[in-house]
C-alpha cells in the first residue's frame, strides 16, 4: 500500500469510482496522527467529566451525611 502514491501519508486507501467520467482514483481516506488526536481528546474530556461528577458524588454524600445526622440530633434532643 505505501507504493501508491496516494496512500503514502497514511498507508490507508479508498478506492473512488467517479459517476460521471467512470474513472478510478485512490484517496488516503485516514490520518493516523489526526486519529490519534481525536482518541486523546476523547480521552481527556472523558477524564474531566469523570473527575467532575466525582467532585458532584463527594459533595452529594457529604450533603445527604449532614442531613441525616441533623435528624438523628433532632430525634435525640426530643427524648
Amino acid at each position: 500500500q505505501k507504493t501508491i502514491l496516494a496512500c503514502s501519508p497514511t498507508g490507508f486507501i479508498e478506492k473512488i469510482n467517479c459517476g460521471t467520467s467512470k474513472k478510478e482514483e485512490f484517496k488516503s481516506c485516514r490520518s493516523a496522527v489526526m486519529e490519534a488526536h481525536v482518541f486523546w481528546r476523547f480521552v481527556g474530556t472523558m477524564m474531566c467529566v469523570a473527575a467532575v461528577f466525582a467532585v458532584l458524588v463527594v459533595c452529594r454524600q457529604r450533603v445527604l451525611d449532614r442531613k441525616a445526622l441533623e435528624k438523628v440530633r433532632k430525634q435525640i434532643e426530643s427524648i
